[in-house]
């Protein structure tokens, strides 16, 4: 696939990658490490001054490493400015590195306080948490717990230099307590592991300073993954011809809606339908077949009682989804055997994945898979934690077990496409987390795959589509309560053909 233009997707690097940027930057500022953390220090003091102007009375908890450097060198700006600044350190955690001593001796020559954090943290307008950095390797020791409940509990606003303290900037993974920060700069790159999963819920909002390095320090270090915001929809979806008609937009048949289940695969088709679809088929229980089309008159129902009645639908159709409500029983297991084996391309999701987790079979080229964790970890053999802590690894693994695509949905929807190619979602909100979503996003990809999207770029266009159009019907009638026929409206995009 080719990542859309640079404006529109940024590169998200691992901490490996971070590490052999700056060892490279070093080598080219000719062996000066310390001019880093000069640099480092200087655009958190400006980042500080930018959003918190009026601070007065700041408090910067340094760690023993080069984190606790870069804190350091900030907390000297600041006690230069005039400001009412203290350092506080872990008991137990005084600068280690030489860098850290160098930064600590000038604070401290200059009149600098610097002391062990006690109980709680003296009042004060802003924490700057210059605590682990991407030196952390997930485990704190009692005195540093102890120093991030105290933060947690000052009530104070928290800026965090390069990770809030406690996640792992690679995976995103939070194995205990961590600091909450209000806002993340970022030193150098922006990190793979903040973009997803446990680390959203402690970043806020996030910047970069990118700290001049010279010109080849990212040569040859590859990308962990890629953004994609909202900006780069347009860029992703595809275009019709003035002279389109339904059926050079494709035809979509959605395969699933056991006993009480037909809302799945009414989701499902209303979603393809509004995301381009020229036509959309439905193979369900009988019972299933009234109540769609009173809902959704343009979708054409069918009565599938026998799975082998299926097939002949497969085969008429471009892209099967199948799973919606599927189930799990015998009907289940024959409606997904006579889909899996006939359609031409396929996007799989809900017990179509748990089928396969019980009975794994090699899948046609091209398929997409859009599970959810609960669903990773079935098909990887792991628990839903393992996969949590680790959303890029576990994509990645998905996609090299089953040579398909994948979409691990959550905060930070990941895809992952054979090849090594990943991309992660920063769009959607927490109102999307109810029944139903997913049915709507295997309709997305479905017939975007039916339009002629090869399966990586409807997977990545599909995801970002669908988190875009929750972000836009949680702006027009709040998150709360959102539903997923609310997000299916939203596909809609005034001035798209």
């Amino acid at each position: 696939m080719q990542v859309p233009r640079a404006d529109a997707a940024t590169p998200l690097y691992d901490i490996a990658g971070v590490r052999r940027a700056e060892a490279k930057a070093i080598a080219l500022l000719d062996g000066d490490d310390f001019e880093l953390m000069r640099r480092a220090g200087a655009a958190a003091w400006r980042y500080l001054l930018q959003h918190w102007p009026r601070a007065q009375r700041i408090v910067v908890a340094c760690g023993p490493g080069n984190n606790g450097g870069d804190g350091y060198v900030l907390a000297l700006h600041a006690l230069e400015a005039g400001r009412d600044v203290r350092v506080l350190h872990a008991e137990g955690q005084a600068p280690r590195s030489a860098l850290a001593r160098r930064a600590w001796a000038a604070f401290v020559s200059a009149g600098g306080p610097v002391s062990a954090a006690g109980a709680g943290l003296p009042d004060c307008d802003l924490v700057v948490d210059a605590i682990f950095g991407i030196g952390f390797d997930g485990r704190a020791d009692d005195a540093s717990t102890a120093l991030f409940a105290a933060i947690a509990s000052s009530g104070a606003d928290v800026l965090a230099l390069d990770l809030p303290s406690g996640v792992d900037g690679s995976c995103g993974d939070v194995a205990g307590i961590a600091i909450r920060a209000k806002r993340t700069l970022q030193f150098i790159a922006h990190h793979a592991g903040l973009a997803t999963g446990a680390a959203l819920d402690h970043v806020g909002e996030t910047a970069v300073a990118p700290l001049d390095l010279p010109s080849g320090a990212f040569d040859g270090v590859p990308a962990a993954a890629w953004r994609l915001r909202e900006s780069s929809l347009e860029s992703l979806l595809p275009r019709r011809a003035r002279t389109a008609h339904k059926g050079s937009s494709g035809h979509v048949l959605v395969v699933g809606g056991n006993h009480g289940m037909g809302g799945a695969v009414l989701l499902a088709a209303a979603a393809a339908l509004r995301a381009g679809a020229g036509l959309v088929s439905v193979a369900t229980r009988a019972i299933h077949v009234a109540p769609l089309l009173a809902h959704t008159p343009e979708a054409m129902a069918h009565a599938v009682e026998d799975p082998a009645g299926v097939s002949r639908l497969v085969a008429s159709a471009d892209v099967c989804a199948v799973g919606p409500g599927l189930g799990r029983d015998d009907w289940a297991a024959g409606m997904l055997r006579a889909t899996v084996t006939g359609a031409h391309a396929l996007v799989m999701d809900a017990d179509a994945l748990n089928l396969l987790a019980t009975s794994p079979r090699s899948l046609p080229a091209d398929t997409v898979l859009t599970p959810h964790p609960g669903e990773a970890a079935r098909l990887l053999g792991r628990t839903v934690r393992e996969v949590q802590r680790n959303r890029i690894g576990a994509a990645r693994a998905l996609c090299g077990r089953f040579d398909c695509v994948v979409v691990l949905k959550g905060a930070g929807s990941v895809v992952a496409a054979p090849g090594g190619s990943t991309w992660i979602i920063d769009a959607g909100n927490p109102g999307m987390a109810v029944g139903g979503m997913g049915d709507a996003l295997t309709g997305i990809i479905a017939a975007l795959r039916a339009q002629g999207l090869p399966a990586a770029e409807a997977a990545v266009a599909g995801a970002l589509q669908h988190a875009v159009a929750g972000d836009r019907a949680a702006a027009t009638g709040g998150g709360r309560g959102l539903l997923p026929s609310d997000l299916i409206a939203a596909l809609r995009q005034p001035g798209r053909d």
